[in-house]
């Protein structure tokens, strides 16, 4: 696949992984109750919970960026 249609279908991957994400993490937080838990686990929830994401993003991005053959 050339490198120009990687960039487009890994960008409209990016925006619903980004969306679907936000989504989920916030159902998460919902069932678990985090707000009915010490300020501190709720930090700690939605720190790792917003830097979770940068993981398969990271491994989408690489693969946008890898040149043709």
């Amino acid at each position: 696949m050339m490198q120009r249609k990687r960039k487009l279908l890994g960008t409209v991957a990016l925006l619903l992984l980004v969306g679907i994400y936000a989504v989920l993490a916030v159902a998460v937080a919902v069932v678990l109750q985090v707000r009915n838990v010490s300020k501190f686990a709720e930090l700690a929830y939605y720190a790792v919970a917003g830097l979770l994401w940068t993981l398969p993003a990271a491994w989408l991005i690489s693969w946008m960026q890898r040149p043709d053959r």
